[in-house]
């Protein structure tokens, strides 16, 4: 039987112990993060990105099947979990929670293929994803090894063309913090604009006019 899913609101108040730092990738492309915009974490274990994220100010949402991993994260302002089995269980964000629409979604170290589209679709116009995990190779290195765990060359970046504006794309290898092979990307769904010729090739909006908005601007400074 699927796992159902059990939802608890953090309370104020208590401490947790040391986690691991948040991924370099995730603090690098964090600031494309709607300011106060909600995050949902994926797989988030204790929530090291939850964490993080609560930290700048975001509302999130972790998810994992680990009760006693979410459980760390009570008493973290900010952070509300959600028990749920990603791979036995139906994705979460229906019925009632649809349609849920994040300013960014975080995926680290976690691959489950039929959740992409899921994760993508939950995303608000303007929001980021941020994906980072292991990809073919890493069997010569350790542990995942098994090819369902491990993205084929170009797998991800494949996923989100055409349908995300991809601003950010590595596939390769890391020596350090230990050796790995990874895949990872940082990608917008952009809010959709209006071709200027409608308007005439003017920018600014008039009654009855279709109103073209500014060309974004994603930071690659950081």
């Amino acid at each position: 039987m699927p796992t159902a899913c059990v939802t608890a609101s953090a309370p104020d108040g208590a401490t947790h112990g040391a986690l691991a730092e948040p991924s370099r990738w995730v603090r690098r492309w964090a600031h494309l993060v709607a300011p106060g915009g909600a995050v949902l974490d994926v797989a988030s274990g204790a929530g090291r990105h939850a964490r993080f994220f609560a930290g700048r100010g975001h509302p999130v949402l972790a998810l994992d099947r680990d009760a006693s991993a979410l459980a760390t994260m009570r008493g973290v302002s900010g952070i509300e979990t959600l028990e749920c089995d990603l791979e036995g269980g139906p994705w979460p964000f229906t019925g009632e929670r649809a349609p849920a629409r994040f300013a960014a979604v975080v995926v680290t170290n976690y691959l489950h293929r039929p959740l992409m589209p899921g994760l993508i679709d939950a995303l608000a116009p303007g929001g980021v994803l941020i994906y980072e995990t292991f990809a073919q190779g890493n069997e010569t290195v350790g542990k995942p090894s098994n090819p369902a765990f491990l993205l084929a060359p170009g797998e991800l970046l494949a996923i989100c063309a055409g349908t995300l504006r991809v601003v950010a794309y590595q596939d390769g290898f890391l020596s350090e913090p230990r050796e790995a092979f990874i895949q990872r990307i940082c990608a917008v769904r952009e809010v959709p604009r209006a071709d200027p010729a409608q308007n005439g090739g003017q920018t600014g909006a008039t009654p009855g006019a279709t109103q073209v908005l500014p060309v974004p601007r994603y930071d690659l400074a950081g």
